[in-house]
């Protein structure tokens, strides 16, 4: 069996990455401050939309022991999983990931980190997600074809 094809930087460290250096523009530019109504707001909203990521991610993990294939894009997936929050999008984990940091970003006021999400987000669907859907095509040939055929790489309807 061949190798797994690496990236220099997966996901998870992408999107940590640029919640840190979102956090240290925020530190180094000094924070203005903000009533106590304001920061239980971004708070609670971001709070809600960091949840929300960390829930469809756990969701994502949960699929994947069940399927008994591991979660790392650094191994051999095992099974096709199809099922769950993969019935809408074919990287669900990843707008996970995305949303954990958006509200974390809110929460925290770390807002450099908000215009550097769509750099994250291009190098995931430009660098990681093709190399994904390479490796997954080859092991699975037609079965996958169909799954993707069927599900939108990012958000929709399933068709059919």
């Amino acid at each position: 069996m061949p190798e797994v094809e690496r990236v220099a930087v997966p996901p998870p460290f992408v999107f940590g990455g640029v919640l840190a250096l979102g956090l240290a523009a925020r530190r180094w530019r000094g924070a203005r401050p903000r009533s106590r109504s304001a920061a239980r707001i971004t708070g609670v909203a971001g709070g809600a939309v960091a949840a929300l990521g960390a829930a469809l991610s756990g969701a994502v993990v949960r699929r994947f022991a069940r399927a008994g294939t591991p979660v790392s894009p650094t191994r051999r997936a095992t099974a096709l999983v199809t099922d769950g929050p993969y019935r809408y999008s074919r990287n669900p984990d990843y707008i996970g990931q995305a949303l954990l940091l958006a509200g974390s970003a809110v929460a925290c006021r770390a807002w450099w980190a908000h215009i550097l999400l769509p750099a994250a987000l291009a190098f995931v669907d430009r660098v990681v997600v093709p190399r994904e859907e390479r490796q997954l095509e080859e092991a699975f040939g037609a079965a996958y074809e169909r799954y993707a055929a069927r599900t939108p790489r990012w958000l929709g309807r399933p068709v059919g």
